[in-house]
């Protein structure tokens, strides 16, 4: 699939048919999460696969599945045959920070002005997304912000921070985000400098 077509189709899906995901489609998007950037390779990304029904269904109900659909939407956390975690260790960004060809002159870590694993697992997480649509698959994001439990369900250490679920599957009919209404900005490319 060429790259721009990938891009067209890109959105959150939150309804998926119960056919299987392929193991080799998913081993292919879990590589291509892997080849994000990480600030001088630190690789703090982490992933965690779940497909066992009974852990989909406990992320489902942290997620308050069921209020949304009592909204009319259809089962998405449970329904989704794959779920990935994806998870940062701020760690490893120190860690790597603190070695020979990384300190600064007095031997001192960085200062970290902007704390590159969030950003660095925000670029995993889209190549993951934008992978699965590359597979013929769907998928859509639920932010861990939302799920109160997560890290005890998945046992995450306490050094890991997950970022969210990406669940993906094979696409079936679904209403879309009223959030879409809002159209797209025209206002967020500028040249030369703000404003130009």
């Amino acid at each position: 699939m060429e790259f721009r077509d990938v891009l067209k189709r890109r959105r959150m899906v939150r309804n998926y048919s119960n056919a299987p995901v392929d193991e080799a489609a998913l081993g292919r998007m879990l590589a291509a999460a892997e080849r994000a950037p990480s600030a001088g390779f630190s690789q703090g990304a982490r992933f965690i696969v779940i497909r066992d029904a009974n852990t989909r269904r406990a992320i489902a109900e942290l997620a308050g599945e069921d209020e949304y659909v009592a909204q009319g939407f259809a089962p998405w956390m449970s329904g989704a045959p794959v779920h990935v975690a994806v998870c940062v260790r701020e760690n490893d960004y120190h860690e790597r920070y603190r070695e020979p060809d990384k300190v600064q002159s007095d031997g001192s870590e960085i200062d970290w002005p902007i704390p590159y694993w969030w950003v660095d697992a925000g670029a995993a997480l889209m190549l993951l997304l934008l992978a699965a649509i590359d597979e013929g698959l769907a998928a859509g994001l639920f932010g861990f912000h939302r799920l109160d439990g997560l890290k005890e369900l998945l046992g995450i250490p306490d050094d890991v921070a997950p970022i969210g679920i990406v669940t993906i599957g094979h696409p079936a009919p679904d209403r879309p985000s009223s959030s879409l209404r809002r159209g797209r900005k025209t206002d967020v490319v500028h040249r030369e400098r703000w404003g130009g």
